[in-house]
């Protein structure tokens, strides 16, 4: 009697790395593992990008970007645009992965008989040009994950910057994180507070990420309570550029280094209300013809050095300069009052009149 084991499913299963499972699947998004997925499946299979595209639903480029996830983090290896899981052989792939190359021109062509060494007469070597010296290496996909496993501050860190991005990051993003709390000193709850704040912003990408860590960290923000206090500091100017703009007619947007300067020292620091801005404006227009924050700033400034603080006071400080400008008028006709006193009306001559002996 033949006896067979029926395993449903099972009948047909294909391998999955346990790297996945042990290193990559507290980071991996579900964008990632489906690509992953499907290509470990269709192993041996000539595919495209395309094809991908089709069976998963999903954008070509994020197709690509989702391998090029798996050659960063270390789990896949790529060289020459041939894509293989790590320390195999490579084979030929179907498309090219986009960030391991760069479209420069294409390398020269095999030497035929007609144009051989030989017929050629020799090439001095073209000296290499001097190497400009390493920037610090971001941290490798392996070594994040001996990190997540090692420290349970750096795995809850990537957990919880998942959660609030709400997007799984990247291995770049990863090793910026990774940087701000090994290089740049910042404790595991302060960068959990920079990312809340980015995203309040609408600036979560890894650039801004990596250049607030370097900030904060110049400016030894390495407590919770000064955390706070600059977030505090960063709410109050961003709501002071706010009133700027209502009161200035500016269109909203994310205001200069300069500008968040004024607006924090004209509300915040000089405690100036919406009519003064104003006023201030309204007399930069009528001197110049147009806005402009300088002009405004030296208004306002002479009015914190005199003490003007209301509109009232600005109106009658416009009113007396004004005044003081005006000459005085030239009397018409002036008085001599000593020759006037001094005057003998009856010893005057009248016109026509003459006297007789």
């Amino acid at each position: 009697m033949n006896i067979s084991l029926n395993l449903g499913a099972w009948n047909s299963i294909f391998a999955v790395p346990c790297a996945l499972v042990d290193q990559h699947i507290k980071l991996a998004g579900g964008a990632q593992l489906k690509v992953l997925l499907w290509i470990l499946r269709h192993a041996g299979e000539p595919f495209s990008a395309e094809d991908i595209s089709t069976a998963l639903n999903m954008a070509v480029p994020d197709v690509k970007d989702a391998m090029n996830y798996w050659v960063e983090t270390g789990l896949l290896a790529s060289q020459e645009h041939t894509l293989t899981p790590s320390g195999v052989a490579p084979t030929p792939l179907m498309f090219p992965l986009e960030t391991e190359y760069s479209p420069a021109e294409p390398p020269p062509s095999a030497p035929t008989m007609e144009n051989s060494a030989a017929d050629s007469p020799p090439m001095t070597p073209t000296p290499e040009p001097p190497k400009m010296p390493a920037s610090k290496p971001k941290p490798t996909g392996i070594f994040l994950a001996e990190r997540i496993q090692q420290s349970a501050e750096i795995a809850f860190l990537m957990q919880e910057s998942q959660q609030i991005l709400g997007r799984a990051i990247s291995p770049a993003l990863s090793s910026i994180l990774l940087s701000a709390y090994d290089d740049y000193g910042l404790p595991v709850d302060v960068i959990i507070m920079l990312l809340a704040y980015v995203k309040s912003i609408g600036k979560a990408n890894s650039n801004y990420i990596e250049a607030v860590a370097k900030n904060w960290s110049a400016e030894e923000i390495f407590t919770h309570e000064k955390a706070e206090e600059k977030l505090r500091h960063l709410s109050e100017t961003a709501q002071a550029w706010r009133s700027i703009e209502t009161v200035l007619g500016i269109d909203h947007r994310s205001p200069s280094a300069r500008e968040e300067q004024f607006a924090n020292r004209w509300i915040q620091e000089w405690k100036f209300s919406s009519p003064m801005l104003r006023e201030a404006y309204d007399r930069c227009v009528d001197s110049i013809g147009k806005m402009d924050l300088k002009y405004i700033d030296k208004i306002l400034e002479r009015w914190h050095k005199e003490g003007i603080t209301t509109p009232q006071q600005a109106f009658w400080e416009k009113t007396e300069k004004t005044t003081a400008r005006k000459p005085e008028k030239e009397s018409k006709r002036t008085y001599d009052m000593d020759a006037y006193e001094n005057f003998d009306f009856l010893q005057a001559e009248l016109p026509g009149l003459h006297h007789e002996d």
